[in-house]
């Protein structure tokens, strides 16, 4: 089959590899009928590449058919249509009983010390082939995964697998209350649906970037927007006068590692690209490698007794936080990789034909497979107004 594959820094290629096939009775095999590029992708574009091993399948976001079924997958039959949500959670142990989906204690990838393992995501989640491909494997398929019914187009369903859970988990994590303001750092395609959930239950929005193109789209949705390259240096002051001097009693932020204005710590992320993978993936896990100035921005902003949710990803395991403040501040600061299937029950309602959240829209380009090198560096430039790429093999 044909799969998107890592190869080094900024570089990933379309290329053949073998047809993925059920090795445990819980597996399911999928054909794929579209996969995203995430953002989360960049980040082993580039400064995540030294736990990545060449002609490792990329991907996470993935919907198809089923084609092939172990014989313990529960009711999952060929032919049903899924969503496959970037996490594999085997849906009985201690932890997934407290729909905590990402710690599975059945897939918890304990020699890199982390949680459930993930598809197309690195040898710190379990080095498990993603679903930027023809067809997908899924282990522990019993659980891993979301029925969808038949008729609507892909895109309706083409973001449950992630980006859409994330966001909802971000806004819930953040806990605003009736009536109050949410600002969201970062108009990404997290950012971005983040913005939506917030209007759609009510709340008043801030929306903060950079891009021309996101800003103007986050606009026309009726969120309030922040350039920040006119407030690099007076966003806390913008948003307090904007929030009757206190600041707004929430703050996401979906950008995480890929913050700009840390050149230190970008010069360590480069170096450490350069470095062999042994010596650089001890480097990258135990430095401050974090580009840190979202996180620190929503420390400045967020009012007393706020709250932060964090759903930008962070990889740094001594970067340096500002104690005193969130202390002083009395913050609440909630963070982590999205339980997906938890959510679900409450979006699957909102993806009708009245589409409240515009996910018919949603995606800013879509294209073959086969261009999947050219949608991760035009991704990774914010070039052409590119905020989210479906693939479709």
């Amino acid at each position: 089959m044909r799969a998107v594959t890592w190869h080094g820094t900024r570089d990933v290629r379309v290329e053949e590899v073998p047809d993925p096939t059920i090795q445990e009775p819980t597996d399911a095999v999928v054909r794929v009928t579209t996969t995203n590029v995430c953002g989360s992708d960049l980040h082993l574009y580039e400064p995540l590449g030294a736990f990545m091993g060449v002609g490792d399948v990329l991907g996470h976001e993935t919907m198809g058919v089923v084609e092939a079924v172990g014989s313990q997958t529960g009711d999952l039959r060929v032919g049903d249509r899924v969503s496959i949500p970037f996490q594999i959670s085997c849906g009985h142990c201690w932890m997934c009983d407290r729909q905590l989906y990402t710690q599975c204690e059945t897939t918890q990838v304990r020699d890199q010390g982390t949680g459930a393992a993930l598809f197309g995501f690195s040898q710190l989640y379990g080095e498990v082939p993603g679903g930027q491909a023809e067809y997908l494997r899924v282990p522990q398929a019993q659980s891993t995964h979301v029925k969808l019914p038949e008729g609507p187009p892909d895109d309706r369903f083409a973001y449950l697998s992630d980006i859409l859970p994330t966001a909802w988990q971000g806004v819930a994590y953040a806990d605003v209350p009736d009536g109050g303001t949410l600002v969201v750092l970062g108009l990404g395609p997290i950012g971005d649906f983040a913005a939506r959930i917030g209007l759609h239950k009510g709340y008043r929005v801030i929306g903060v970037d950079t891009v021309p193109e996101r800003l103007a789209r986050a606009r026309a949705r009726g969120v309030e927007v922040v350039d920040l390259t006119d407030h690099e240096d007076d966003l806390g002051d913008v948003l307090r006068d904007m929030t009757d001097g206190r600041g707004p009693d929430s703050v996401l932020d979906a950008v995480g590692l890929e913050a700009h204005g840390s050149p230190a710590t970008t010069a360590v992320q480069k170096f450490a690209g350069v470095l062999p993978d042994a010596l650089a993936g001890p480097l990258l896990k135990t430095a401050g490698v974090d580009r840190l100035k979202a996180l620190h921005t929503a420390v400045d902003v967020v009012r007393r007794g706020g709250t932060i949710s964090v759903s930008g990803v962070y990889s740094g395991a001594a970067d340096p936080l500002p104690m005193v403040t969130l202390f002083d501040k009395q913050v609440q600061l909630r963070m982590g990789q999205c339980n997906v299937k938890r959510w679900v029950p409450e979006i699957m309602p909102l993806l009708t034909d009245e589409d409240p959240l515009g996910v018919d829209d949603f995606a800013t380009h879509r294209l073959p497979l086969e261009s999947a090198p050219e949608a991760y560096r035009m991704f990774a430039e914010k070039e052409d107004g590119c905020v989210k790429v479906q693939l479709k093999p």
